[in-house]
Parts: C-alpha cells; structure tokens; sequence
C-alpha cells in the first residue's frame, strides 16, 4: 500500500514541515543501512506526503556522512513517486541574490568520497543522466514560487561540493569560469539515485550567499549563512505548500521507466544475494525469482 506519494528533503535551516496534518512518523531499515531519520508522513494540501530531514533533526550529519542510498530507497519504500528537494547553496552569479529560489536543471560532480549507485555486487545498470531534474516536478516549483511571492529562477548548473568546507577562492573562481550558477553540498547523489529508482527528482536551490568569489562576501562564515537561512525557511514551506497542489497526479516524463533498458547483466548471472536486495527496483522488469542459485 502507498504510504506516500511525494516526498521532501528538508536540507539546512529546514527539518521539519509545517502544514502537515495526519502525522506519524515511520522508521525504515533499508538493505542500504539507516536513513538520516524517522520519515514524517501526513497530509498536505490533500496529498500524502513524506517528509525527510536530510541532516537529521537537530542537523548532526555532514554532507559526506550522508547515506543517500538508505534515504531514497526510504522514499521507494513508501511509494513516493516525486521528490521535492530542499538545498542551501551559496550563490556563483550576481544576479542570484541571497534568498532567490533558483531550480537547477543541470549538475556538476566534485563530490570524490560518496556511494551515487545502487548497482553493483554482480549487477550492472547504466540510467540515462543527460536531463537528470523531473520537468514536471520542476515547473511545479518554479509556479509555486510565483505564488508565494519569492523569486523563482527555472534552469541553471548546480556544482556538487564534497565540503563540509566552503570553496577557496580559487575554487569559487573556477565554478564561474564554467558558467554555473549555484554551488552545494548534497544534491547530486540524490538526483541520481532517485532515477535509479523511477522518483521523479528536481531541486529548490536557495541562496544564502555569494560564496568567497564576492569581493563583499570573500570569508563565508557559518553566522552569515544562518541568517539568510531563516528567512529562506520560511519562504521553503509556503513554497512547498503550492508545489505539492500543483503537482500532477499523474505522471507523463520518462523518470518512472529510467531502467526500462538500463540493466546490462544477464538476470541468470545476478547473484541472489544483490537481486533480493534490489529486488524492490528490477522486480518490475526482470520479474521475481530471477537470479542466480548461489
């Protein structure tokens, strides 16, 4: 039975969702290990909804230490067939203000320390990644910021970090020499493992500042970003509020047949272990009891 059938990452400043009715909270156990927390489920605007704390409540998980495995198969446990995502970045363009929403369509990965598959141990699968954000989960954001009054930008890179330091100059300095327009710490590992798994996936980017390349932000500090922080909250729930109405019920991208032609392995070479546990992603194509004897 779907327990939920949207899910929201709250990233920093945000670890909880206001607005929910009905709540309970579900803790999962995955084949991947633990997630960051107990899902919160309930009701918002008529919809069920499931809601995630990606650093845990309390904020007490670096970007590093996250187990993005566990916290989107979590999600496909409970039948969530769109994630909203919630992320602070600091800012690599002017015109991309602190507390301007921007919804990335496109990453770059500087990540060098996180597991970004569910694949391998005997089974090999290839997703396409050449668009990895949901346009309908996208345009659903970019409407509900219109209607919360906060500045909404649709398109743009996202540079994914490895942190939990902030960039040097030099770094920063790159990053806009590549034309990207936004730099966090999180996003990337989620975008594609929620395609392994068929979730609709799109990232709500807010900006809490410049990142050192600014000559008036040249020392981000954590007090600075806090700050920003706040208001960027409070603008998140109204925003996904209205995203979660102006989701469509039913979904017409190509996010819920990513592995349609993406598993290369024989099914008869996969060994049984890796098959039951995956069992929740390739029983749709390979069927069940497919798999290797030993």
């Amino acid at each position: 039975m779907q327990q939920a059938e949207i899910g929201i990452i709250g990233g920093s400043g945000l670890y909880s969702m206001p607005g929910l009715t009905d709540i309970r909270e579900v803790t999962l156990q995955t084949p991947f290990g633990d997630p960051s927390d107990a899902y919160v489920l309930g009701t918002l605007e008529g919809r069920k909804v499931a809601f995630l704390a990606r650093h845990g409540r309390g904020h007490r998980l670096l970007p590093t230490e996250l187990n993005f495995r566990a916290n989107i198969h979590g999600m496909k446990q409970l039948g969530v067939e769109r994630i909203l995502s919630i992320s602070a970045v600091g800012s690599l363009k002017e015109e991309h203000k602190p507390t301007d929403f921007i919804i990335p369509d496109q990453f770059i990965d500087r990540t060098f320390h996180r597991a970004a598959t569910f694949f391998g141990d005997g089974v090999v699968g290839h997703i396409a990644f050449g668009d990895p954000i949901c346009p309908e989960v996208a345009q659903a954001i970019n409407g509900s910021c219109r209607q919360a009054g906060v500045t909404g930008k649709l398109g743009g890179t996202y540079v994914c970090m490895e942190g939990p330091q902030f960039s040097t100059k030099a770094e920063s300095n790159l990053y806009r020499s590549w034309g990207a327009d936004v730099i966090g710490m999180t996003n990337l590992q989620e975008a594609k493992l929620a395609r392994e798994a068929e979730i609709c996936y799109a990232t709500m980017a807010m900006v809490t500042d410049y990142d050192c390349w600014h000559p008036d932000h040249d020392a981000v500090t954590v007090d600075q970003v806090v700050k920003v922080l706040t208001t960027n909250a409070g603008n998140a729930v109204q925003v996904m509020k209205h995203a979660v109405a102006l989701v469509p019920k039913e979904r017409k991208c190509r996010c819920g047949s990513a592995l349609q032609y993406a598993i290369m392995t024989d099914p008869q070479k996969i060994p049984a272990a890796t098959r039951q546990k995956l069992s929740l992603l390739l029983d749709k194509y390979l069927g069940k009891g497919q798999e290797a004897k030993a």
